[in-house]
């Protein structure tokens, strides 16, 4: 693909260097416009893509998918069982790619000045590879800042969410997310465990899930106060959009990055810092560990909603 605007050497390190970069959803690329010049390109919408989507799935989820087409290919008749892992990660991920496309065409196609200029095609690429992206790759084919209010809150809404465990991506990774949903759904039917493909999750699973999105959010939040202190003469969007996309490792920008100021910028460092991290890390870090007890308090109900 990059052969046809470059030698062959440079050709060579472009492709090296942005397949590195999309595995490990880092988002850097060396062209100046990154993938705007290539957003009809199907190498980029899928072979770009797809290192995006495989390297966020997380290396267990991975060798389990190489394991499986290992047997099939030799035809070993023998049921594989694929883990709870391998299921929740998988149809997540799916789930919100189709979903982050399907609302990406629906909102921005009437934008003028993002999709103006663009064929049915081409439309239809651009939030396919959005939806990917915002996955905590941060690439783009599209120009973010001339996104819409609703489309720039989906994008949030994914960055936060990211990757998935042991992947490459940041976020609150997906497995949080389909807890809480599955949490939700329990409560709703009046359920006292949450149940995933047929399994029960332990209360720690589900505590840990409810304590990475309040820590995570509590970041966010704290951040943007900071931020709006030092640079207040920016839009609400694009400073959530801004933090956001520094928790979640992302590295896609509304182009506000470079008018920050020197503090504002700060605050987007250790923002990227916890985000990479890890929330509970940085929190348990700071507190530090708290020493086994053998008291056992009194149970009593509490009123919630």
């Amino acid at each position: 693909m990059f052969s046809e605007d470059y030698d062959f050497y440079r050709s060579l390190w472009l492709a090296i260097f942005h397949s590195v970069s999309a595995w490990n959803n880092a988002g850097f690329s060396l062209l100046e416009d990154s993938f705007t010049g290539y957003r009809s390109s199907l190498i980029v919408n899928f072979v770009v893509c797809g290192l995006i989507i495989f390297g966020g799935l997380g290396y267990e989820t991975i060798i389990e998918m190489y394991s499986w087409l290992a047997r099939l290919l030799k035809r070993n008749r023998a049921k594989f069982v694929f883990s709870l892992n391998f299921k929740v990660v998988t149809s997540t991920s799916l789930s919100l790619l189709f979903l982050g496309t399907v609302a990406f065409f629906m909102i921005e196609f009437t934008n003028p000045q993002a999709w103006s200029s663009l064929s049915l095609k081409e439309r239809f690429l651009a939030a396919w590879f959005q939806s990917v992206v915002t996955r905590t790759a941060g690439f783009n084919t599209i120009e973010i800042g001339q996104m819409t209010t609703a489309a720039l809150f989906i994008a949030i809404g994914l960055m936060f969410i990211g990757a998935s465990p042991g992947g490459t991506g940041g976020g609150i990774k997906t497995t949080t997310l389909r807890i809480l949903v599955n949490c939700t759904r329990s409560i709703l039917q009046e359920k006292k465990e949450v149940v995933l493909y047929g399994r029960s999750l332990p209360t720690t699973v589900v505590l840990k899930a409810v304590g990475v999105v309040f820590g995570s959010a509590t970041a966010i939040v704290a951040a943007i106060i900071l931020i709006s202190l030092t640079d207040s003469s920016f839009p609400f969007i694009q400073l959530l959009f801004e933090v956001t996309s520094a928790f979640a490792t992302v590295g896609l920008s509304t182009g506000i990055t470079t008018s920050l100021s020197a503090w504002g910028k700060l605050v987007l460092i250790v923002t990227m810092y916890v985000g990479r991290v890890g929330i509970l890390i940085f929190i348990g870090a700071i507190l530090g560990e708290s020493s086994p007890s053998v008291i056992k308090h009194p149970e009593e109900n509490l009123l919630v909603g």
